[in-house]
């Protein structure tokens, strides 16, 4: 997986789960400026069509895949076709998710099945269909999207934090599984970030903005541009001895008392 300089991405082709919009879109950014052919990968067709308009004006090479996190087969089929299409698959970004808020006692097994299905189970199988692909090319770079909520709890947040908390201990179980085959598994923790599931947070949590700029040393929330970066450093030749690791992308919320 040689490459002219440390976050030089040319030739290589990333799939992003929900990387039509958010964090995910953030991402696939990114990765495209560093020269990645990048397949976002999701239901959204309509939400799709408007994030390849501003991945290709770039001049990125971008394409849609049809994409249901809670299906084996999806996840295999899509993941498939993107590496037969061009090739090769190299980066592979679990970034699907949702959340139910409620406090525990009020969930159903139905609410909680969909987001650990969600935002856990769609990455075992993502990162599985991925697996022979980036092997036979001679390793790659699978980065988990988990979250603040990997290290705090919430009372309105169960499901999501264990789901969160568990994808972190899964890259790290895959990490160590998959060094053998040169695949490097990461997982980014965002903190609070201006997206459509964190509108729908401030319109549900009470006070939730305000506390949010109270703790966080950056004094505002995320924005999706905000991943650019570390997404391209956790794909790149620059991260090559870093796998296993959490890196927190919060403006300093963790570290605050």
């Amino acid at each position: 997986m040689a490459a002219t300089t440390p976050f030089d991405l040319s030739k290589r082709v990333a799939f992003v789960t929900g990387g039509n919009g958010g964090i995910g879109l953030g991402m696939a950014k990114g990765l495209a400026a560093a020269g990645a052919s990048v397949v976002i990968a999701g239901r959204n067709k309509a939400k799709a069509e408007a994030a390849l308009s501003e991945l290709k004006a770039t001049g990125a090479a971008a394409e849609f895949v049809e994409l249901d996190v809670l299906q084996e087969a999806s996840c295999h089929q899509a993941i498939d076709r993107t590496a037969q299409k061009f090739g090769r698959l190299d980066i592979l970004i679990n970034n699907a998710g949702t959340s139910v808020r409620k406090p525990p006692e009020q969930l159903t097994a139905e609410e909680w099945h969909l987001v650990l299905n969600t935002n856990l189970t769609s990455a075992f199988f993502c990162s599985q269909a991925a697996y022979p692909h980036m092997k036979r090319g001679g390793g790659g770079k699978i980065i988990n999207i988990g979250s603040m909520m990997s290290v705090f709890g919430a009372s309105y947040a169960s499901p999501y934090a264990s789901s969160k908390g568990a994808i972190v201990q899964m890259a790290k179980s895959f990490a160590v599984a998959w060094a053998k085959d040169n695949i490097q598994v990461n997982s980014i923790l965002p903190g609070w970030i201006n997206t459509d599931l964190t509108k729908k947070a401030r319109e549900q949590v009470e006070g939730l903005h305000d506390k949010v700029l109270a703790r966080t040393p950056a004094q505002r929330w995320g924005e999706p541009g905000d991943f650019a970066g570390v997404a391209v450093f956790l794909a790149a030749p620059a991260s090559d001895f870093i796998t296993g690791a959490a890196i927190a992308v919060d403006g300093g919320y963790s570290v605050q008392a």
